[in-house]
């Protein structure tokens, strides 16, 4: 009856204190900034916010909430910035953190927006710096802690000390929700602070943070060894079509997407030229540098792997990481400023020996914990995922970290509470050839709710406005296999098998 009356109650005025009324309130080592109402379709992102995607139509009648906005210092060198949106009605009883990729910088607005409009109560952090680049770290460790784990943990205190004021109830779900860097800020909430959240969803997570980075100059140098090895763009579509015609049918189907990647066998040398370049065909040079981009980086004395490669199937958005440039903003900078601290420093010099090492010294951000024996204990669950076709974090890395928890605290308690889906076709948290487009938040509330894990996801594929290819994401290691029968587009008919 109780809830019966709370729910109705909220779907008129659902708060216990004005949101005005948040503006004195009192937390540890935090300015208030701002606490004030924002009617139906009227927020707009402030000028230098960084909106990924740009999109605006997000925040187009979005509900009426209330936004509240503080400065959190747990340290003197702390800055971090936080949001808490609080829906004025029709609030749904949960929290909904959300994540941030690259290196942050700024309050996640379009995220917060979604999950304000599904019921939630939202919160974001800029992780304590402005700006998606690393230029902030040097001379600042304090800052650097903020950003590797520090920022997302206060900011969660904080958001659940602000919701339960406003609405005058403890939240009853916590979810983190991130991909890429967000996926590893959410890794890293399991692993140090195993109480902050009852759900997470951690997609394409960097959280071998230093490797992740090491496996984008492994690439750079392989396409830059000389100007010979360096793969025009406009040859990506014929390795691409090539490794479609070796791989496509290995799952028992033509549909142009590879099921499992770790069965393609691959080699470029099948397109290598029999004399002079040309557009159809790769010389030796091209042909040597796409076989390390599929290997991924090697210690060249031990041949100890260092971070898996991209898959086959990845092609077509091999510019990003193998373009005429590498990566400064979140690759060299890093190396330069942070690792090496040399402002001249030249990626080429980089040894895949001793420099290892020396990036892996005392990585704060680093998340590769495997023992979530806390996080699972107090009833916890966990959703990661990864495109096959991602084209910055190699998707096997996941893969590898999932073994890793299986191998820390067996099987059979990893499956009650943790779950790896692998899209085939996805590219890095979202696009690409195959469905890349899924309700996890649904999913991970769903499993939180019945108790019953996820035995599949069903994924969309869409092309402008119009869905026009469903299937079923399957939980690692089982892949989705078609029945037989029925059109290769509709996930009913497919069911999800161990190979």
């Amino acid at each position: 009856m109780k809830v019966a009356v709370l729910a109705l109650f909220c779907a008129v005025v659902c708060y216990a204190l004005p949101c005005e009324g948040l503006a004195s309130f009192k937390l540890p080592h935090t300015t208030i900034t701002s606490a004030q109402i924002v009617s139906t379709g009227a927020f707009t992102p402030p000028p230098q916010a960084s909106l990924n995607p740009p999109d605006l139509g997000v925040f187009k009648n979005l509900r009426s909430f209330c936004r509240f906005t503080a400065t959190l210092q747990p340290s003197g060198d702390s800055d971090i910035k936080i949001e808490v949106w609080l829906p004025v009605t029709g609030w749904n009883g949960k929290v909904q953190s959300v994540g941030n990729g690259g290196f942050a910088g700024s309050i996640n607005y379009p995220a917060l927006a979604v999950a304000v409009a599904a019921g939630y109560a939202g919160a974001s952090t800029d992780t304590g710096h402005v700006g998606d680049n690393v230029r902030f770290a040097p001379g600042h460790p304090e800052k650097w802690t903020d950003y590797a784990y520090r920022a997302v943990h206060e900011m969660t205190v904080a958001a659940k000390a602000i919701v339960t004021t406003f609405y005058g109830q403890q939240p009853r779900r916590m979810y983190w929700n991130g991909c890429s860097n967000g996926g590893r800020q959410g890794l890293m909430e399991a692993q140090r602070y195993p109480s902050d959240y009852d759900g997470i969803i951690a997609g394409a997570p960097d959280n071998q943070f230093s490797h992740f980075r090491i496996s984008h100059l492994w690439i750079a140098q392989a396409v830059h060894k000389d100007n010979a090895s360096f793969i025009p763009p406009n040859k990506y579509l014929l390795i691409h079509e090539a490794v479609l015609q070796a791989c496509d049918a290995l799952d028992g189907i033509k549909d142009g997407l590879i099921g499992d990647p770790t069965r393609c066998h691959f080699d470029p040398k099948v397109l290598e030229c029999e004399g002079a370049d040309a557009p159809s065909c790769l010389t030796s040079a091209q042909v040597e540098a796409a076989w390390k981009i599929y290997a991924g980086p090697t210690n060249l004395r031990n041949k100890a792997e260092i971070f898996p490669g991209l898959e086959p199937g990845s092609e077509l958005a091999w510019r990003v990481l193998a373009g005429p440039e590498p990566s400064a903003t979140y690759t060299i900078d890093y190396f330069k400023y942070l690792v090496f601290k040399d402002p001249s420093w030249d990626y080429r010099k980089f040894n895949f020996d001793g420099d290892v090492a020396m990036a892996d010294k005392s990585e704060e951000a680093n998340a590769v914990n495997p023992n979530l024996k806390d996080y699972f204990r107090h009833g916890g669950k966990l959703l990661v995922y990864h495109g096959w076709n991602d084209q910055l974090g190699a998707p096997r890395n996941s893969i590898n970290y999932y073994i890793s928890v299986v191998t820390a605290i067996g099987g059979a308690e990893t499956a009650k509470s943790m779950r790896l889906f692998m899209a085939p076709g996805m590219m890095h948290c979202g696009g690409g050839e195959g469905p890349n487009s899924f309700e996890a938040v649904t999913v991970l509330d769903q499993w939180l709710e019945t108790g019953k894990a996820p035995d599949q996801i069903i994924a969309s594929h869409s092309t402008g406005d119009k869905v026009d290819r469903t299937r079923p994401l399957c939980p690692y290691p089982q892949v989705a296999l078609y029945k037989g029968s029925g059109s290769m587009d509709e996930a009913m008919n497919f069911v999800c098998k161990a190979p």
